[in-house]
Order: structure tokens, then sequence, then C-alpha cells
């Protein structure tokens, strides 16, 4: 048996704040590049809205980094129950944070999926995609101010 709570082994209870604040740390630095994407996103959406093509570097760079984004949240979110895990013994201490960290991955994730859809000319997928990465950008900061509450 995986020894996990109290029966973790002190060295490694002494590096569970640690990974705790290195998961804050990953997320705070996601909410801002999620910014980041979005204002990229906007960008491209107002150039194809007054009917000229997006700017290259930006749709690039959206293009680029979006999967790179998906993935590493995807990860921070793997990690935080693990943490939670290895301190605790369990999942479910802080239920409000892990909910709306799910609701977070499956709107990252609905995203993504969304994306790959998206085609030339005008795509409902892009509406959607727009809507979920929306929606995104209004959960993360009320899931960071929930981990800051779970750190202090």
């Amino acid at each position: 048996m995986i020894p996990i709570g109290q029966e973790l082994p002190q060295a490694i209870r002494q590096l569970v704040p640690w990974l705790a604040l290195g998961h804050g740390i990953l997320h705070g630095a996601l909410l801002l590049l999620f910014y980041h994407q979005g204002w990229l996103g906007h960008l491209i959406r107002r150039a194809r809205r007054a009917g000229t093509s997006p700017p290259p570097a930006e749709l690039r760079r959206h293009r680029r980094n979006g999967p790179r984004l998906a993935f590493l949240c995807l990860l921070g979110y793997a990690a935080g129950p693990f943490i939670v895990l290895l301190d605790w013994g369990r999942i479910g201490v802080y239920p409000l944070h892990l909910f709306l960290g799910t609701a977070i991955i499956l709107a990252v994730g609905g995203a993504y999926f969304l994306s790959c859809r998206i085609k030339a000319g005008d795509s409902a997928w892009r509406d959607w995609h727009r809507r979920l990465g929306i929606t995104i950008l209004l959960l993360y900061p009320l899931q960071v101010l929930l981990g800051l509450a779970v750190l202090l």
C-alpha cells in the first residue's frame, strides 16, 4: 500500500507545502497566459468581423499557444488532487476548489476540441469556442482566489 496522509514519510511531507506553492504559482501564471490568449483571440475576431484577414503573427501565436496552455492546465489540475492526497489522504478536502477546477478543465478541453473543428470561413464552432474561452476567463480568477484561500 502506498503511504498517504499521516503515513507519508517526513521527508516527503516537508515537500507538500512547496508543491502546493508551485501549484499555485503555475496557475497564477496560467491565469495571465489565458488572458493573453483571450486578447489574441479578441484581436483575431475583431479583424474577421471588420472583413480583413487576421494579423498572421497573432493568429499563429493563438493557434500555437492554445494546445500548450491546455496541456499545462491539465497538468496543474492533476497536480492539485495529487498534492491534497499526499497531504490529507483523501481528495475531497477542498470541494469547491476541486469542483471549479473540474469545470475549468472541462471548458479548456471543450475549447481545445472545438478549435480542432474550426474551419476557414464562418464556422458555428468558432462562436462556441469563444463562449468557452470567455467562461474560462471568468472562472479562472475565482479559482485562483479559492486557491489562495486554501494556501493561506
